[in-house]
């Protein structure tokens, strides 16, 4: 739970430093379908206009019609447009300004354990933690892990990456760069179930190379008729295969382990 919380820190931390506002974005994020953009001529408000990107990366302007704005950045479309204005004859001079109000075309996915789990835009460069802070940092039952899936000139990759082993060992390598189309999925945190005479069965967080007696520290103790002699561990083998492991108090616990403990006899 200490690490968690110390976890869980770091990404408010960062949603606090590193995120801009979401009505600002980068000026060389290149526009798409679906951003919504409102533009303004310098002394001309008949020619404010706010519209989106078409799926086929165009917009129509008063006075010259359909501008290709796909894949450009806001402030290339700004010259292209001033020069359509004033090379058709419409302006002597063209000051224009484009705002991008919303971004559609540029999302991550940032999915499983976090609190806002959704498609958020992205602008400039962006990282996992990044993106994380966006969506509220890792829940409650999130794990330490984020499998990442990023495509890069149309090959699909994978790569898990160890949040807390990056943050504590301040090693940032991993926190990858994220661009349109990419996704982050925080996993769930392994668990393990104890039961039997404990003050508080049930399943509980495990966490690395934990052992039996932390567990039975975990669930409150023993009850006052349980012993720590006999205690036993219900696991799966890489079969499938139920099977039941007489356990000793330093035996480190696996994912998905169920410890039972028994009632003494005298």
């Amino acid at each position: 739970m200490m690490k968690l919380r110390f976890y869980q820190s770091i990404l408010a931390l960062l949603l606090v430093l590193c995120i801009a506002p979401a009505a600002v974005f980068a000026a060389d994020t290149p526009l798409g379908a679906g951003d919504a953009v409102k533009i303004s001529v310098f002394g001309n408000p008949d020619l404010s206009l706010e519209t989106k990107v078409s799926d086929a990366g165009n917009i129509t302007f008063p006075l010259i019609g359909n501008v290709g704005v796909g894949g450009l950045s806001a402030s290339d479309a700004e010259k292209k447009i001033s020069s359509m204005l004033t090379d058709g004859g419409f302006l002597r001079k063209a000051e224009v300004n484009i705002l991008v109000t919303e971004m559609q075309s540029q999302m991550v996915s940032v999915l499983g354990q976090v609190l806002r789990p959704g498609r958020y835009a992205v602008s400039g460069k962006r990282s996992v933690t990044d993106m994380l802070a966006v969506a509220g940092g890792v829940g409650p039952e999130g794990g330490d892990t984020a499998t990442v899936i990023r495509v890069r000139n149309g090959k699909t990759s994978k790569q898990v990456v160890n949040l807390v082993e990056m943050i504590h060992s301040a090693d940032m390598k991993s926190d990858l760069e994220l661009s349109s189309g990419d996704m982050v999925y925080v996993d769930r945190a392994p668990k393990f179930y104890i039961y039997g005479e404990v003050q508080h069965p049930g399943g509980y967080r495990l966490e690395a190379n934990m052992t039996v007696i932390q567990a039975l520290s975990v669930g409150g103790g023993l009850t006052s008729r349980g012993t720590e002699r006999g205690l036993r561990i219900k696991r799966r083998d890489a079969s499938g295969n139920l099977q039941m492991i007489d356990a000793k108090n330093n035996e480190v616990l696996q994912t998905d382990d169920v410890v039972y403990v028994k009632e003494s006899l005298f």
